[in-house]
């Protein structure tokens, strides 16, 4: 087993970790939760199925960007949410049941729309396409809807001890994604840096930064909502971007390196909305204190 296959193995098993200590922590209710609510549902499709992928086609068509930044801004754009997201989540005040019903959401509905917007891209690039529905369908299955329904299995039949290992297993797989991640950045430090003064930073920073506003706006009323949608939106599954980028486009060695400093950048980014939207959420709290004292 050569050392790219032993990292590669460290990362699926720090995802699906992951993704089954939130399993620990959920409910079947919480599943379902955007499937028994339409409008919710149709807001968060729009934000991240529909705008975003529209906005790499505008990007790519506008800007005379590397085709290899092209093709990685479109991964990213139909790529479901990461399965990191949940915490991310939390941090930001995101209930569970609006959580994990948009990351369950977000992975089935990506399995039907992956496939049509790589068609779209076919048609309006004139590039032939290999990857299908099969292939999305595997990875997502294995990386996140299988272990969060494991998880939540055994939740229901142990509670008890689900409570007990959650955390322990959350820590554990945040240490194996640090394990497989430091190789992989610092292996492809060079490509990263050599993007910068391109245009290519600027790029990727302009279409985070969009997809955090766009989730604002169709988050709805609800503070946390808007803070959970926006960082679904902004935020992919770098893993799926990079199995749509390799197979489509095996030939891109550039692509890769553009994934991960999109990931480094909505990490950052994300940083500074959430910082902003906890001042919006503690400025209207205060507003409507006021008000109601007035009152």
């Amino acid at each position: 087993m050569t050392a790219a296959e032993i990292i590669l193995l460290i990362l699926k098993a720090s995802i699906v970790l992951s993704v089954f200590a939130i399993g620990l922590k959920a409910t079947f209710a919480d599943t379902t939760y955007l499937f028994t609510r339409p409008a919710q549902l149709v807001r968060a499709v729009l934000s991240m199925n529909v705008f975003m992928p529209l906005l790499a086609i505008v990007i790519a068509l506008a800007f005379d960007l590397h085709p290899a930044v092209k093709i990685a801004l479109m991964a990213i754009s139909v790529s479901p949410v990461p399965p990191i997201f949940p915490n991310k989540a939390f941090k930001a005040g995101g209930t569970e049941t609006y959580t994990i019903g948009l990351l369950v959401a977000a992975a089935v509905i990506s399995v039907i729309l992956i496939p049509i917007a790589i068609e779209l891209v076919e048609r309006i690039f004139g590039i032939p396409m290999t990857m299908r529905a099969r292939t999305v369908f595997g990875s997502v299955l294995t990386t996140v809807l299988l272990p969060l329904l494991v998880g939540i299995g055994i939740r229901t039949l142990f509670q008890s001890f689900a409570d007990r290992v959650a955390r322990p297993l959350a820590i554990i797989s945040l240490a194996l994604l640090v394990l497989s991640a430091l190789p992989v950045v610092f292996g492809m430090l060079r490509q990263v840096l050599s993007l910068i003064g391109d245009g290519t930073i600027l790029a990727l920073s302009a279409f985070a930064l969009i997809g955090f506003a766009v989730g604002h706006f169709f988050g709805g009323t609800d503070p946390s909502n808007r803070s959970v949608l926006a960082l679904a939106t902004a935020t992919r599954h770098p893993a799926v971007a990079l199995a749509i980028a390799h197979a489509n486009f095996p030939d891109q060695k550039l692509a890769a390196p553009v994934v991960i400093s999109y990931l480094i950048l909505s990490v950052v980014l994300s940083a500074v909305y959430l910082a902003w939207a906890r001042r919006q959420a503690l400025a209207h709290a205060a507003g409507e204190t006021n008000h109601a004292v007035k009152a």
